[in-house]
């Protein structure tokens, strides 16, 4: 369980209006008198139809392919960066994984910084010693290990495993890129890569096709000298957990100091015991040794702790003390996934409260823009991410 606390000014108490939740609102939303607070994990932010998030919406991931030389013999050199604009959805463990399908039957001669899953069938181009002849090649980040065996051709921002921070926690550790020789091809001539395809690291996530865009200018020299590419494609990809979850995996329950009564998560919140559609099994052992006796290795990945809510995650708003000056909440965060560790977690609250001053124990927190969400009220929204220890 991890635990935050902070702090409100007394004009934004705000309590529960009734003891149950709204059954037709699937995501984790628990209702307040005046306003309502929107509680979300980074794995079950449920976006709109058209995948635009209020709460965060500019968030995407921009894949660039620049096109930086054109050798004589044919192809071309490109570098692929993988930018997560993304406020708070990372790219987590076992990291991100790129295809596209070929325009006219290119070959990838060389890889640096990542590799392809699949080298295919390169017996028509043995001579060559191509990396990949895959006509729908599917790329993976290399890991930290494996920097130093790259021939020392890494490109900046490669080799971290396919993992990429949130763009509002560390803008540095935000993008992956790695650097492609394509060839089979004329000279001067490349095709934008079609059918992109992103799994960061799972479903969910949907490309636009890969359009021309204006040519990245890259520094050299210190930032003296402007190097432009010959050509820059561009795909955008957003997120919607209607296509990465068939159901919500977190539920928010609430609870106040001058109550003894708890509003849990409703009854079958994520799932159900005795559904065997969900594909999701329970076990009642709770203790860490009747945990780890369940196994890991990758098979049944889905064991959870046996709830009422069957969730992997509980979010708990708990009203702590109501002073004349102010007003504590805590909030927890609890894991019943027998089998998974969230380490790198976000949360994200929406509150009024937030828009004053407010003050956060035992975790970072920064407040973020929004669109649509109480435009005359903004930094509504506070995100908390994980701290490392």
């Amino acid at each position: 369980e991890e635990r935050i606390v902070f702090s409100f000014p007394p004009s934004f108490l705000c309590f529960p209006k009734s003891s149950s939740f709204s059954p037709e609102e699937y995501e984790t939303v628990a209702g307040f008198s005046n306003v309502s607070m929107h509680t979300f994990m980074t794995k079950s932010l449920l976006f709109l139809a058209d995948c635009f998030d209020p709460l965060d919406p500019n968030g995407n991931i921009t894949v660039t392919f620049d096109v930086l030389d054109y050798p004589e013999n044919g192809g071309y050199v490109a570098r692929v960066t993988i930018r997560n604009f993304y406020q708070y959805r990372h790219v987590e463990k076992p990291g991100w994984q790129i295809g596209w399908g070929w325009a006219k039957g290119e070959i990838i001669l060389k890889m640096s910084g990542a590799y392809a899953t699949d080298s295919g069938d390169c017996k028509n181009f043995a001579s060559l010693k191509p990396h990949c002849c895959k006509q729908n090649p599917i790329m993976a980040d290399l890991w930290p290990a494996a920097a130093s065996d790259d021939g020392g051709r890494t490109v900046e921002g490669c080799c971290r495993g396919g993992v990429m921070s949130a763009w509002a926690i560390d803008p540095s550790l935000s993008f992956s890129a790695f650097e492609m020789t394509v060839g089979n091809l004329p000279a001067n001539t490349s095709y934008p890569p079609a059918n992109l395809t992103l799994f960061a690291p799972g479903l969910g996530y949907t490309c636009g096709p890969v359009q021309d865009s204006e040519s990245t200018v890259f520094l050299d020299y210190g930032g003296r000298r402007k190097i432009r590419a010959f050509r820059t494609m561009k795909s955008v990809c957003t997120y919607s957990s209607f296509l990465a979850n068939r159901a919500p995996v977190c539920c928010v329950s609430l609870s106040t100091f001058y109550s003894p009564q708890i509003t849990d998560c409703p009854k079958c919140s994520c799932g159900c015991r005795d559904s065997a559609s969900d594909g999701v099994s329970c076990s009642s052992f709770t203790s860490q040794s009747s945990s780890s006796s369940l196994g890991g290795n990758g098979v049944d990945d889905n064991k959870l702790q046996c709830t009422d809510h069957m969730c992997p995650v509980r979010i708990h708003w708990h009203v702590k003390n109501n002073y004349m000056r102010f007003w504590r909440v805590k909030l927890t965060i609890s894991n019943y996934n027998l089998r998974k560790n969230y380490s790198d977690w976000n949360l994200v609250v929406q509150h009024p409260g937030f828009s004053k001053k407010s003050i956060a124990y035992s975790f970072n927190a920064t407040t973020l823009p929004t669109v649509g969400i109480e435009s005359n009220a903004p930094n509504q929204i506070a995100l908390f991410p994980n701290l490392h220890f």
